[in-house]
């Protein structure tokens, strides 16, 4: 195996890893659909009367999104559409620290109660890199679908 092969093995297993992040984190949603709506709430940037909307449209995006990313189906795109929900994310995420908020995440559902801060941000940091990195490198490698 070769160097560029060897790359593009390892950013396919970090697409993988970022589909089942979105993977899981929709379902979680899912089924939390309340608890995810006061999340949203609790960031205080969206009008009240949209929260219960996109607390229901947003997990679906992520799960669907996820699977095809996961699959290998339209790499660019779905990896395109889980890199823009993640800096979605993070601008909320900078808003409720720079308004000094002391609110779980809500990031992945009821997985984890981690606090907005700087640990949430690097790790939202770290999944756009890797969500660019199936952007501009959409290789099908390790995929179901080769099309």
């Amino acid at each position: 195996m070769n160097k560029k092969q060897i790359i593009n093995y390892l950013i396919a297993i970090t697409r993988i890893y970022l589909a089942l992040v979105f993977i899981l984190s929709g379902l979680d949603k899912i089924n939390n659909l309340e608890a995810f709506a006061v999340s949203i709430e609790n960031y205080k940037i969206l009008p009240i009367e949209t929260i219960n909307i996109i607390a229901i449209v947003i997990p679906w995006i992520e799960l669907v999104a996820g699977a095809l990313l996961l699959i290998g189906l339209y790499i660019k795109e779905n990896s395109l559409i889980i890199t823009t929900l993640l800096l979605i994310f993070t601008v909320a995420i900078i808003s409720a620290i720079a308004r000094n908020l002391d609110i779980d995440c809500g990031c992945q559902g009821t997985f984890d109660g981690q606090k907005v801060g700087t640990l949430k941000l690097i790790e939202n940091f770290s999944l756009m890199i890797v969500g660019y990195l199936s952007i501009k490198f959409p290789k099908q490698v390790l995929t179901y679908i080769k099309r």
